[in-house]
Formats: structure tokens, C-alpha cells, sequence
């Protein structure tokens, strides 16, 4: 089972690192290794852990966007009722774009669902695939220099003017490559928004936006396996919860203020080197 002590630790790790672009997954399956940690990372238990902790870190994306949320709920009902989306609307068009965006992650999700269960218990995989995370980064700031953005208006009208149903749609594909764990779902749909013409900010709001229905669809998907758990089980759940929630809410505040100005390649560099250290420390 897993300790106080370790959920402290897990939940903290994973409330950061499912907002940076560097995959929550991927560090959940990695770090418990790297730190000399014995658990079954197989067990209901573990994944029951996993589904606590991502559903409070979508709870407090919801609750720190809240107001951009109800004005966007707000948009979509109106454009339901004039059947119209337009420019003259952004918050109806960009609550319709995160639809959009949200479609192949929840179809390719539950149809394969079982499939990518299997690659948490294979750290070779993660590591692997966190490398080509990181190369997925720093190739995206390489292409991006060819990307025009456009600076004028607030975010949400520029991504809602900026962004069509087509780059929309791509965004919401390159999501699909999170699924994977060591790829990141934030750093794949930043580099969907960079590849696009956004800038790092507007590519940032778009990821943390999209991410509140995504995660918190995930997660809902496994709750009753959650209530179902044993007290032991569900007391680490919920202390990891609220360590999960307090670095979700200190990344999105850290993170809002680091793409205004600065760049992936950091975080490409730290992927690409933790997945070759985790390939030669833990995996044989």
C-alpha cells in the first residue's frame, strides 16, 4: 500500500506536473522507482490513488477559471438558442472549439482504454516515451518561429479568432499522443497551439481550458472505483488529493506568468534528460 508519506509526495508531484508540459503519468510510474519505493503499481489501489488526485486537480482548474467557465457555459447555451457562432461571439465559438478539441482524446480513450492501462506498469515504455516528449517540445519551438501570432484583444478573443475548427481539430489529435504515459497532455496541446500560430500565452489558456473537461471526464469515468475502495485506500486517495490540489493551483499560477515571455525548450531539455536517466537507473 501506499504510505502517507509517499501520497504527500505523489499527490504534490502530480498536481504540478499534470499543468507543465513534462506528463503527471509518467512521473507517477517513474518517480516510486526512482525513489527505491516497493508498490504494485498495478493494484486498484494505485490507480484508484491515480484517479483521486487527477480529478482534484481538474476541481481546481475549474475553480480558478470559474468565472471564464460561466461566461463561456453562458455563450454556448446562447449560441444554442440563436443557432448562430460567429466572431461577434468568442465565448460562444471557444466553448464549441474545446468540444471540438475535446472529441479524439474521449473517443480514442474509451476505445482503448485497457490497451493503455497496460503501458503504466512498463517503465522502459515511459521513459521512452518521455524523451520523445521532450523532443515533441523543443521541436515544436523550433517550428513555431514560422508561426504569425497576434497580440491585440484578450486571450479569449484572440483564440477564438485565431483558432479555427480545422487547428481546433489538430490540437485536439496531438492531445491523443498524451494518453501515452510519458507524453504530456499540457505540453502536447501547447505545441498543437504553437504549431497553429498561437503564442505561448494564448497556446497556454487553451491547454488549461481544455484540460478541465478532460480530466475531470477521466477521472469521473473511474469514480465508482474510487467509493469503492477500502478506508485505507480512500484516506491515501484524498491526502494526496489535497497535496494534488495545492500543486495544481501553484502551477497555474506560476505557469500564467512563465508563457508570457519565456519558451518549452526547458522543459523539453528536463524531459529528454530524466527519461535517459530513468532508462539507465531503473530499467534493465
Amino acid at each position: 500500500m501506499i504510505t502517507p508519506f509517499q501520497a504527500v509526495i505523489l499527490g504534490l508531484v502530480q498536481g504540478i506536473t499534470e499543468l507543465f508540459p513534462i506528463s503527471s503519468l509518467g512521473h507517477s510510474v517513474l518517480l516510486p522507482g526512482l525513489l527505491g519505493w516497493n508498490f504494485d503499481q498495478n493494484a486498484e489501489y494505485f490507480l484508484t490513488f491515480l484517479v483521486a488526485t487527477h480529478f482534484a486537480t481538474a476541481l481546481v482548474l475549474f475553480i480558478f477559471y470559474w468565472r471564464d467557465w460561466r461566461r463561456i457555459i453562458i455563450g454556448m447555451l446562447r449560441s444554442l438558442k440563436t443557432r448562430q457562432i460567429g466572431p461577434s461571439d468568442p465565448d460562444a465559438k471557444l466553448g464549441w472549439l474545446l468540444v471540438v478539441g475535446t472529441v479524439p482524446v474521449g473517443i480514442v480513450g474509451l476505445l482503448f482504454k485497457d490497451q493503455l492501462r497496460a503501458l503504466f506498469v512498463s517503465p522502459r515504455s515511459v521513459a521512452i516515451f518521455l524523451v520523445l516528449n521532450g523532443l515533441m517540445l523543443y521541436g515544436a519551438e523550433i517550428m513555431r518561429r514560422r508561426a504569425g501570432t497576434r497580440q491585440d484583444g484578450d486571450s479569449d478573443q484572440r483564440l477564438a479568432a485565431l483558432l479555427s475548427w480545422k487547428a481546433s481539430v489538430k490540437i485536439g489529435l496531438l492531445q491523443v499522443i498524451a494518453l501515452l504515459p510519458g507524453f504530456s497532455r499540457t505540453g502536447s496541446t501547447i505545441s498543437g497551439g504553437l504549431l497553429v500560430g498561437l503564442s505561448h500565452e494564448d497556446a497556454l489558456r487553451y491547454s488549461l481550458l481544455l484540460a478541465t473537461p478532460v480530466i475531470a471526464a477521466a477521472a469521473a469515468l473511474q469514480l465508482p472505483e474510487l467509493f469503492a475502495a477500502g478506508s485505507q485506500a480512500a484516506g491515501t486517495a484524498l491526502l494526496g488529493s489535497i497535496t494534488a490540489a495545492i500543486g495544481a493551483y501553484l502551477s497555474v499560477k506560476f505557469l500564467t506568468r512563465y508563457f508570457k515571455s519565456k519558451r518549452l525548450t526547458p522543459f523539453a531539455i528536463y524531459c529528454v534528460a530524466l527519461g535517459l536517466l530513468s532508462l539507465g537507473m531503473i530499467v534493465r
